[in-house]
C-alpha cells in the first residue's frame, strides 16, 4: 500500500469531522462508480439506512430504508467479514437469492460499534454491474474503521 491511502484517510476523515458522516460518504462514493454508498445499522432481524449516498441525488428509495437482514446483501458481509460482487445476476454464491440481479454489484464490509461488536455495514451499491479494485475495496476497510467515531453507536 503507498502513501496515497494513508493521506487520503486523512482527508476522509477530516471530511467527517468537519461535514459529518452524509459528507464523508460523498466523499467514499465520489472514489467508484457505484451510484449508492450507506451505512446500515443492524436492529435485531432488520437492517436500517442511516445513511445513503445517491451519486444521482435522488432521495432514498424506501425499499432502501430498511431491508429484512435474510434477503439483504448484508448478511454475507456480517457472517463473512466482507461480501463483493461486481455482477450478483452471475454470482453462483446468490443462486437463489431473491435480489440476485435486481442488486447487482455490492461491496460492503462491516462496521463495529464503540464496544467492538457488530453494528451494521458500509457499503457500496448498484443496479448496474460495477466493479471495486483492490485498492479501494482496502480503503472502504480503512474507513470502516474510521466512520464509527462519528456514526451515533451503542453506549457501552
Amino acid at each position: 500500500m503507498t502513501a496515497l491511502p494513508t493521506a487520503d484517510l486523512a482527508r476522509f476523515d477530516d471530511v467527517l469531522r468537519r461535514e459529518g458522516v452524509a459528507a464523508g460518504l460523498g466523499t467514499l462514493n465520489a472514489r467508484v462508480p457505484h451510484r449508492y454508498t450507506a451505512v446500515y445499522r443492524l436492529e435485531g432481524s432488520k437492517l436500517k439506512n442511516l445513511f445513503l449516498h445517491d451519486k444521482d441525488g435522488q432521495a432514498r428509495p424506501e425499499y432502501l430504508a430498511e431491508v429484512d437482514l435474510g434477503v439483504s446483501f448484508c448478511q454475507f458481509v456480517l457472517r463473512d467479514g466482507c461480501f463483493l460482487t461486481d455482477n450478483s445476476s452471475s454470482d453462483r454464491r446468490l443462486d437463489g437469492h431473491p435480489y440476485q440481479g435486481l442488486m447487482v454489484s455490492y461491496h460492503g464490509v462491516p462496521l463495529l460499534d464503540n464496544a467492538g461488536q457488530l453494528f451494521g455495514s458500509l457499503c457500496h451499491f448498484d443496479i448496474e454491474e460495477r466493479g471495486l479494485s483492490n485498492d479501494e475495496f482496502d480503503f472502504l476497510q480503512q474507513a470502516a474503521r474510521v466512520l464509527p467515531g462519528y456514526v451515533v453507536t451503542r453506549s457501552t
